[in-house]
Parts: C-alpha cells; sequence; structure tokens
C-alpha cells in the first residue's frame, strides 16, 4: 500500500504534534504555513539590537513527564528550570500573584472591605451560577470581585464577566479558603498558591527551540497562504497558484477563516462561526539599557487607565535574550473583531506602552530605550463568551462531517498552553489516519 497523503495545516504546536504522531506511522506530512517562518506563535525573534522576543510569553510548565522529555531532548536537554514569579499591580501597590491570597500592604479599608464580603458571601445561600461574574461574586464577595478579576476580564478578554462563562476556569483563578485569605492578608510571607510553580525555558534561542525535534518531521512548506477548500473533491487551494489533493487534512487553522475557505459550507455553520470570538493583540518589544527593571517572570495590571494587560521580561526567562547589562519587556494590549476592535498600525502602540512604563515606574526617565518593535496577532486569546459553546459545537459537527480534523488553540477554540496543543495535534492525526483507514 502507499503511504496516504495526510496534509496538515499550520506549523504551531498543533501542528508539530500531529506530524509527531504521523511520523510514528511512517508518514511524513506535507506542511503549509502562510507565514515565511514555522512555529506559528511559538515562533521567536532576535532582533538586530540583539533583543530576543517570543510570540507572547511562553513557559513550559506540564506536569506530563512524556511531554517534557520530548521538549528536553528537542533542545539537547539545555533549558534552565526556573521558580515562577508573578505579580500585579493595583493602583500603585505590587501584591504578589494571586491577589486573593496576598492582600498584606494593599489599603487597610481594601482589606477590611474584601475579608469582609468574602465571609458574608460564604455565609449566605448557595446561588446559582450562570456565567463568570456569578461564580466570581460567590468565590470572593463583591469587593475583590469588582476591583480585580472583572476589571482585569475586561481588559484582557475585552468583555465582561457577565458575558462569559465559566467552561475556561480549571485551575487558572484560584479560590481560597477564609483561612489561607486572612494568613495573607496579615502576613507578608504568606505561601505563593499557583497552578504554575516550576517552569522551563531553552537556555538560548527562545521558546522555538522547543520545535527544533520536530522539525525534520513534515516537508514544511512556507509563504503558502490556503483561500479555498474543496471537501468534496479533497482539493485545496493556495494564493500563491499551488492547487493540490489529499487523502486526510489536519487543520489549526483558526476556525473562522476554515469555514470561510470551505466550499459549500451552509449558512448555519457560516453563521456559526461569525460568532466565535478571539482577542487581538498587539505586542510591543522594548530593550532598555539595565537589568534590574522586575524581580518577576510576569505581571497582571488592573488599573483600566493603564494600557497594557500584562508584562513580561524574557531576560528573566534566559540571560541570553538581551544583550549583558540590559533587560527586555513584552507587553501585551488587547482588542477583540467582536467587542473591541482594533484600527491603526501596531506601531502606534509602542508610545503609549513606553508613557505607561514610566507611569507605574519600571521605567526611569533617564533610561536607554534601545528596541522599541511591536506586532499585530489577529488571533491572540479565545473568548469564552455565551454564544461559544453552541457556535463552537455547530461548527466542530461540520468539520467532523466532512472529515477535517481540527487541533490546536485556534482549531479546538480553546484555552490551551504548549502541551495541550501537542496532544491536540496528536489526537487529530488520529483521526486523519482512522478516516484514510476507513475510506479504505
Amino acid at each position: 500500500m502507499s503511504m496516504p497523503n495526510i496534509v496538515v495545516l499550520g506549523s504551531g504546536m498543533g501542528g508539530f504534534g500531529a506530524a509527531y504522531r504521523l511520523h510514528q506511522e511512517g508518514i511524513a506530512p506535507v506542511m503549509y504555513d502562510k507565514n515565511g517562518y514555522y512555529g506559528g506563535h511559538t515562533m521567536s525573534f532576535r532582533y538586530e539590537s540583539g533583543f530576543l522576543f517570543d510570540i507572547g510569553p511562553h513557559i513550559s510548565f506540564t506536569k506530563d513527564t512524556r511531554i517534557q522529555e520530548l521538549l528536553a531532548e528537542s533542545v539537547g536537554g539545555r533549558y534552565e528550570t526556573l521558580q515562577i514569579n508573578l505579580n500585579n499591580y493595583w493602583r500603585g501597590y505590587w501584591p504578589t500573584h494571586p491577589v486573593q491570597l496576598h492582600l498584606h500592604g494593599l489599603p487597610e479599608e481594601t482589606i477590611v472591605k474584601v475579608i469582609s464580603d468574602f465571609v458574608e458571601e460564604r455565609s449566605a445561600p448557595e446561588k446559582t451560577i450562570r456565567n463568570y461574574e456569578d461564580w466570581l461574586y460567590a468565590s470572593f464577595g463583591k469587593t475583590f470581585a469588582e476591583s480585580f478579576p472583572m476589571q482585569y476580564t475586561r481588559k484582557y478578554h475585552t468583555t465582561t464577566a457577565d458575558n462569559m462563562s465559566t467552561d475556561w476556569l480549571g485551575p487558572r483563578v484560584y479560590r481560597p479558603s477564609l483561612e489561607e485569605v486572612l494568613r495573607g492578608a496579615i502576613s507578608a510571607s504568606a505561601p505563593q498558591v499557583h497552578y504554575i510553580t516550576h517552569f522551563r525555558y531553552p537556555s538560548d534561542g527562545g521558546f522555538r527551540l522547543y520545535l527544533n525535534k520536530f522539525v525534520p518531521m513534515g516537508n514544511i512548506k512556507l509563504e503558502h497562504e490556503l483561500i479555498s477548500v474543496d471537501p468534496r473533491a479533497r482539493e485545496l487551494t493556495f494564493s500563491n497558484g499551488l492547487v493540490t489533493q489529499y487523502d486526510s487534512l489536519v487543520s489549526s487553522v483558526p476556525l473562522p477563516d476554515m469555514i470561510r475557505m470551505i466550499q459549500g459550507a451552509p449558512g448555519d455553520v457560516v453563521e456559526a462561526s461569525r460568532k466565535l470570538a478571539c482577542s487581538t493583540c498587539v505586542l510591543v518589544n522594548i530593550g532598555i539599557n539595565r537589568a534590574d527593571i522586575s524581580n518577576a517572570h510576569m505581571t497582571y495590571f488592573y488599573d483600566e487607565d493603564i494600557c497594557f494587560t500584562r508584562l513580561s521580561f524574557p531576560h528573566m526567562l534566559s540571560s541570553r535574550n538581551a544583550p549583558p547589562g540590559t533587560g527586555n519587556i513584552q507587553a501585551e494590549v488587547y482588542f477583540s473583531e467582536k467587542y473591541k476592535p482594533f484600527s491603526g498600525k501596531a506601531e502606534d502602540w509602542i508610545d503609549p506602552v513606553i508613557r505607561d512604563l514610566k507611569k507605574v515606574g519600571l521605567v526611569r526617565e533617564e533610561d536607554e530605550i534601545l528596541c522599541r518593535k511591536a506586532m499585530l496577532l489577529r488571533y491572540a486569546n479565545i473568548i469564552f463568551d455565551l454564544e461559544r459553546a453552541d457556535a463552537l459545537k455547530t461548527v466542530h459537527g461540520y468539520l467532523d462531517d466532512i472529515g477535517i480534523a481540527y487541533c490546536g488553540r485556534y482549531g479546538d477554540w480553546g484555552y490551551m498552553w504548549t502541551d495541550e496543543s501537542f496532544i491536540s495535534g496528536e489526537r487529530a492525526a488520529e483521526r486523519a489516519l482512522d478516516s484514510v483507514v476507513s475510506a479504505t
């Protein structure tokens, strides 16, 4: 029997997870990517100034030993293992993350009101949880919910908590006991409790090096932008004129884009795909002439008069991410087509980010800015609004019917970390293999 022609669309973690699984069956899939580089959001760039930035903050904190070993092999065992340090900025205060466990140092009246509301809510009759807002009130009480996570939701997800489901939560928002809240209010040395304790990061070259092992497993075709899919003829058409066929298809293409390109997609499926919401992110990458910017790896910003939602500090992950004696900062500014449309250019946000970095005291007036770059990510984080579940069921059901195996954050349309995206690709490859077997 000849080897099946299995095509993989996209070359991020999901796509390479599929390539790895197919490689185990002796199949080298053709992988198409619209970009001039492989890796998708797993890519890293080193600018001429010497500063290296990933496409968004990337660290590996998987507990899956199989994935740990695969990634370690991919970088030849050359990685840093770091204890994570996260903090927050709120109205001039810098509490440790998560805030609900580290109220110490905040204004006394805020602490008293947070604890009072917390106790009152825990003593109240159990309420129906209809959305994320209800969950926040039930978990933390009114003062904390409205002062911290609900503000962050508007900045990060670009919509309000009452318009979001709780499907995405998992371990991401910690629900403390009264004892934990009290301990964090009276003691500056309250223990850190977070779903991430330690993480790994490549020693040199950025997060993209975790793909090294998998790149040879696929026949990668760059600068191939897909414009049409004919599921009946099993035919793909690209903007450069290439027309090619497939026996089975694995796709990490964002679902709204994929549905738009499928010939004959039913109207209800097209309409459902338009309801799927995802944030757009402007990444502003700054390098300055000193390394002592922050002790944190990442900082969350709640104040809505600060333009960025989160900062990360790549030189804190590996000293080789910045020239000696310097430091780099990556700021995230969020928009979304559905709730907060982006206009203009990514570069328009460089000066506002620098302004607010000075406002919060991380960049000083005398600092020399050695690198100032910006890029726009059309797709960033999936927004779990109240329309997502039904719309996704319709879209995925249709793709299942026409035999397209979807994977990755934008194929599964989920809140996925690196290991989850890779495993998603493996599972999509399994479905693709099963469909080939069924067809024969």
